[in-house]
């Protein structure tokens, strides 16, 4: 998949283009089907499958207030997004020319000169231009004019919810992985690479992976969960914990990963990718080492059983 960043770096002759547009902030069940529906009719009609997004959610510019942290780091969403069997990603940097662009100026210089548009497909509910005054009518009209078919695909559902990247957020901030895997479609992780930390896990008998806090994606609920640990391309059991350690004060919040009978495994240094399976209790505070390791125990079991080991 090629990555283009801007509007300049875009090749001279390329398309003619099927695309999809969006934040595309998690890759959740709904813009799945946006990028199999885009591949499948590039296929069926000799165009190149293209996502056009961004490299920041508006709010950042717009609201920083409202502002929240991405659900997925950068080099996750290209990886998603090439597996999908998209060809060309166009992540524009949202910035104040970009965010006063009319939806005519928009499809004008990103759609049509820049990408060769022929098809369009977006989601259900789907804005763009200044202040999103455009909508799927605009866009259809515009794509009359201009010669490329749109296409509105509907909202996916799961469990009686519609699924969308504020559930899925609202869902890690509760610790409901197991529901947010279903939406997701895929098991939630966090990559990054693993420091060297305080060893308090490893004096106690649990040595732990403990991930640099750049790690790409989203931190869950403070807490216990089961998971796999993933380096070099083995996937290890694992109890993964997240937020600040209450036993010992002089831990920061951070996310460190105790790989279940491998008391030997060496990961310092190395990227590692943490996958979240299912919740196993909140974060605690122990009166000392000896309820701290009893808890853990029980932890691993619970672990062992959410696994299916």
């Amino acid at each position: 998949m090629q990555i283009l960043t801007s509007l300049s770096e875009i090749p001279k002759g390329i398309g003619p283009s099927a695309i999809t547009i969006g934040k595309f902030d998690c890759i959740h069940l709904g813009h799945q089907a946006l990028f199999a529906e885009v591949v499948d009719a590039a296929a069926n009609q000799n165009l190149t499958p293209t996502v056009v997004t961004f490299d920041r959610h508006p709010d950042h510019l717009l609201r920083p207030e409202r502002a929240k942290l991405p659900i997925l780091g950068p080099g996750q969403k290209a990886d998603l997004i090439a597996g999908f069997g998209i060809s060309t990603m166009l992540q524009l940097e949202f910035n104040q020319e970009l965010a006063y662009l009319t939806p005519e100026q928009f499809v004008k210089q990103i759609l049509v000169d820049g990408l060769n548009a022929k098809l369009v497909l977006v989601g259900e509910g789907f804005r763009f231009g200044n202040q999103g005054s455009g909508n799927f009518g605009s866009l259809k009209a515009l794509g009359d004019q201009h010669g490329f078919e749109v296409i509105e695909l509907k909202r996916v559902h799961v469990d009686g919810e519609v699924v969308s990247t504020t559930l899925v957020r609202e869902l890690l901030d509760l610790g409901n992985v197991k529901l947010v895997n279903k939406m997701l479609g895929r098991v939630h992780e966090v990559s990054g690479m693993v420091e060297h930390g305080l060893k308090i896990g490893r004096k106690i008998g649990f040595p732990t992976a403990n991930i640099a806090r750049d790690a790409e994606g989203y931190l869950p609920l403070d807490g216990v969960y089961a998971g796999w640990l993933i380096s070099e391309g083995v996937r290890y059991p694992a109890a993964h914990s997240v937020g600040i350690n209450e036993t010992f004060q002089a831990v920061p919040r951070l996310v460190e990963s105790h790989v279940l009978d491998e008391t030997e495994l060496d990961l310092y240094d190395k990227v590692v990718s943490l996958e979240f399976v299912d919740f196993v209790r909140p974060a605690a505070k122990f009166d000392g080492v000896e309820a701290l390791v009893t808890q853990i125990n029980l932890d691993l079991d619970v672990v062992r059983n959410q696994l299916g080991l």
